[in-house]
Parts: C-alpha cells; structure tokens; sequence
C-alpha cells in the first residue's frame, strides 16, 4: 500500500475550510445544539495542563487514518525560532507536560533540542511516536535518546494482528513496529519497576468504535506478550476522527453520514468534563495556538479579536476559562467512552 497525502493528489479535502464545510453542512444535529442540551454554553477551558506542539507534517509513513494528512513529501516543520518560543513559554508556566507530535516528530531538527531543554525545565515530555521512525537511518539512536531523557513514548498499533496493522499503516509497519517496541523493552521501556512509559494507541480500522479500554488491554498484553515477548505499559483507545484522510475515506465510501450518526447516536455526556480541549493547548510548526490537534487541522485557530494568538504571547492566565471553539467533528471526542489523546474519558 503506497499512499499519496491529500496534498500531493490535489484533492479539494487539503483544504481545512472545505474539510469544515463538510462537516458543518452535513445534515446532522450540530454538535454545539447537543452540546447545550447537557451543559451551558460555551465550553470553558479549565487549568492549563498539557502544551501539546505539532512541529510538522513530514513522516516516514502515509497512514489511511492520518488527521495531519502527514507524509514524506510534506514539508511543513517547526523552526528553531519557534521551537524557542515554546522553551520560553514553558519556562514561565505552571504547564507539566509537553506533548511532541507531528508527523513524525522525530524528524524535526528540534526534536531533540525541545527535550533537552524540557527536561531541564523538569516538565514530563511525551514522544508521539510511530515506531517505525526508531530504525530508520539517522535515528536509529533514538531509542538511547528517549530513555537517556526519560520521554515517555505514545505509540500507534492499531492492532496486534499484523494483517489489520499493515492494512491502515502500510507493508511491513507491523512487523518493524514490533522490532522497535523490543528495542525500547531492552532499554527499560515498560519493564518492572523502570520510570520508562511505553503506551500504545489503538484507533479502529473500520468505522466502529472503540472498544472497552480496559479488556482491549489485556487482549493487547496477552496476544503481544505470548506471540512476540513485548511489553507495554498501558493501552489508549482512540476514535478515528471525521476530518482529513480518514474523511475523504468516508466520503469515497458513501460512508459519511453512517458513521456521522454512530458517533451521534454514541454522544455520552459523562465525556464532558474530561474533553483534552479542557486542560490542553495545541501549537502548531508556526507556533499558532489551538483548543486542540484537531481544531489545528481545521484551522479553528484561537484569536484575541482579528488576531491569531501565537505562542510567543501566550501565558498561562490568557486562555483560562475562554470559550474553547467546537465544530461537528467534536463528536469524535464524545461518542462512547470518549476520545481524547489520553485514551478514554469513561473508565
């Protein structure tokens, strides 16, 4: 399977606004409407806890679910001098975590500055990864790095069959993907009584849901553990959100409005409280500012007036208790157990 981005193909879904129109358009219940019938509106951000930075689109792999329509032909990566302003930023925040995704975020010339200088400044560091990344040439030491660090590594295997694995992420994704989780496990990575996290990420590869986080992660520790030897920590199951490729999948298939209606029909008010877009901010590689990776990708960017806020001016108090702006993609988020970049929001 050789994807091409939605970029290089021309195709009119490279375009946030008309991703947005689609789905605003769409004859479906808007999700601000449902949204009010269970709380006031707007939704209101809550304590700042998470800097989550996008810092490119550039990727080893063309996933069929990709939300950043990331590939190796893209070109957008964070510079150094944005890449600055997010050290600054967290040098005066009260901010605990930094959440490094792309892309592969790996292959941004700043990645390693960024968790340097994050640690340093003693904030958690997140790696997004995708594993493959990890025996690519020229990162191959990645591994070393990332532990030397103490990142905490959030991995994409959408399944432990290598069938469905390869069939969303590519030839071959499953098979390298393992080698790489071993080379972590041999560096402590999910190992007793080691301070090296390994997550791995789930997202379906059809049009359900996701299942029990709970079951499906001993499903995922037995399966792995019997037919490879590999340890993880924990299992985070994602939805696969209505925008980008995953989008222009739906559409194709004249799937669109079935699976509009599932996560409408999944809408759980107990999500509510935990939405990511509650205590998380996105940045993205122009260091622009977003209620979430999502909105980023939409182009649903924050604003003070006509003004793009940007992180050279952010401050912890500016975005507290601000109206966090949602669109129908937003039901991703609340359909079952919820969806956030943190797994389920309903234990």
């Amino acid at each position: 399977m050789k994807l091409k981005t939605l970029v290089r193909t021309g195709n009119r879904l490279a375009s946030p606004s008309e991703q947005l129109h689609i789905l605003q358009c769409s004859p479906v219940v808007a999700f601000s409407d449902k949204l009010a019938e269970h709380v006031a509106l707007p939704l209101y951000r809550k304590q700042l806890t998470t800097l989550q930075i996008n810092v490119g689109k550039l990727c080893n792999q063309t996933c069929t679910h990709c939300h950043v329509d990331a590939g190796p032909d893209r070109r957008e990566s964070m510079s150094h001098e944005t890449a600055q302003h997010v050290m600054d930023f967290l040098a005066r925040s009260e901010v605990k975590t930094l959440d490094i995704t792309g892309g592969a975020p790996e292959m941004n010339p700043q990645f390693r500055m960024l968790v340097r200088e994050a640690r340093k400044l003693d904030k958690q560091v997140i790696d997004r990864c995708n594993l493959t990344i990890l025996l690519a040439n020229g990162f191959t030491d990645l591994p070393e790095f990332l532990a030397e660090h103490q990142v905490s590594v959030v991995a994409s295997l959408p399944c432990y069959l290598e069938e469905n694995c390869d069939a969303q992420r590519g030839n071959g994704v499953f098979g390298k993907s393992i080698e790489a989780i071993g080379r972590l496990n041999e560096l402590g990575y999910a190992q007793p009584n080691s301070d090296l996290r390994l997550d791995l990420v789930y997202n379906p590869t059809g049009l359900g849901l996701p299942p029990g986080q709970h079951e499906l992660e001993a499903a995922y520790k037995s399966e792995l553990d019997s037919r490879y030897g590999i340890q993880f920590n924990n299992l985070l199951t994602i939805t696969n959100m209505p925008v980008s490729r995953f989008l222009d999948d739906l559409l194709r298939r004249g799937k669109y409005d079935e699976y509009m209606e599932k996560l409408i029909q999944k809408f759980n008010p107990s999500t509510i409280d935990n939405l990511m877009c509650r205590s998380l901010i996105s940045v993205d590689w122009n260091g622009l500012i977003y209620d979430c990776d999502f909105n980023q990708m939409l182009d649903l960017v924050v604003a003070e007036g006509a003004e793009r806020v940007h992180i050279s001016q952010l401050t912890d108090d500016l975005l507290a208790e601000r109206a966090i702006r949602t669109a129908n993609h937003c039901y991703g988020c609340t359909a079952g157990c919820g969806s956030s970049c943190g797994g389920s929001l309903v234990k």
